[in-house]
Parts: structure tokens; C-alpha cells; sequence
């Protein structure tokens, strides 16, 4: 331990992580105890939002509420933290993300994919089309937005694309 510190005369404590703006910061600046209570965080909305989110509401309330409560926690200063974090403390976080994403919709563990074209398709048809796979591109594609062929890359993947459409590094 270094020597002890003193501010206006008084003894300051060595710490070993700390906690500013609501960001906790470690020794050795891994962000290990940042990315625990954001974790922590996250699993708590999720399972107070469980009922609603498995609920028959539409997509894109049950997406207003993921945004509100689930991605804010995830996100909140990420850009002076994330930079910092493991890639295995990153697909951690992402594995949050994607855990909310597929109860949304739904979709089963292994149906990932399945999960990303259903948000992708409910922010591309605000025009209310339907969100069936076959209908909903001809749909898309009759309507005056865009179609998802041109604002979407075919080497994107899957999971990428609901990351982008979330907002989500």
C-alpha cells in the first residue's frame, strides 16, 4: 500500500474500487465491478419486467419498455467504461442484451436469429404490415420506406443487426 494520504488534514483511505457518477472504478481499471452491478442491474429489471415483456402487448411497446429500463441500465456511461471491458466481460453484457431481446419476442434460446428479423421487421414496417417472414418483405417492399435489402448489408449478421437496431455496441 502506498503512504497514507492526507486532503485539508485529514486522512484519505485507500480504496480498492470506487464508485463516481454511478460508475464503479477498480484498481487496475478492468471494469470487472462495473460490469458485475451493471449485470446485476439488468437481471433485476428484467425479471420485475418478466410478466410484461412474455405478455401478448404489441413489439414495439414491449421494445419502449426494454429501451427504458433493461438497455439504460446496460448502457449508462458506456462510452467511459465499455472501451475498458475484457471481450469476455463484453459478450456478458451482449448475452444480457440478447436474453431481453428474446424474451420479447418469444423466441427460444437457440432461436437467436429468429429473434433479430422479428426487431428488424418491427422497425421497418411502421406501417403496420405483417411480420410474417414471407409477407412482411413483399409488404416491406411495396410500402414508401426503404426496403431491408438496401438499408441492411447482407454480411451483417444476425445478431449484429438487432445490436445496431438496439443501439448496443
Amino acid at each position: 500500500m502506498p503512504p497514507k494520504l492526507r486532503l485539508r488534514g485529514q486522512d484519505v483511505e485507500w480504496q480498492t474500487k470506487v464508485r463516481y457518477l454511478g460508475v464503479q472504478i477498480d484498481r487496475s481499471m478492468r471494469m470487472a465491478a462495473q460490469v458485475e452491478q451493471v449485470i446485476h442491474q439488468s437481471r433485476a429489471a428484467r425479471s420485475m419486467l418478466r410478466p410484461v415483456l412474455r405478455s401478448h402487448l404489441p413489439l414495439r411497446a414491449k421494445l419502449a419498455l426494454y429501451k427504458g429500463y433493461i438497455r439504460s441500465r446496460l448502457t449508462y456511461a458506456a462510452p467511459a467504461w465499455y472501451a475498458l471491458c475484457s471481450t469476455s466481460q463484453r459478450k456478458r453484457i451482449q448475452a444480457q442484451q440478447s436474453i431481453a431481446l428474446r424474451m420479447i419476442v418469444g423466441a427460444g434460446r437457440a432461436s437467436l436469429a429468429g429473434c433479430s428479423t422479428s426487431l428488424i421487421r418491427a422497425h421497418m414496417n411502421s406501417s403496420g404490415t405483417s411480420h410474417r417472414r414471407t409477407r412482411g418483405r413483399r409488404a416491406a417492399d411495396r410500402s414508401p420506406e426503404k426496403s431491408p435489402k438496401r438499408l441492411l448489408p447482407n454480411s451483417e449478421s444476425e445478431p449484429a443487426r438487432a445490436r445496431r437496431l438496439t443501439g448496443f455496441p
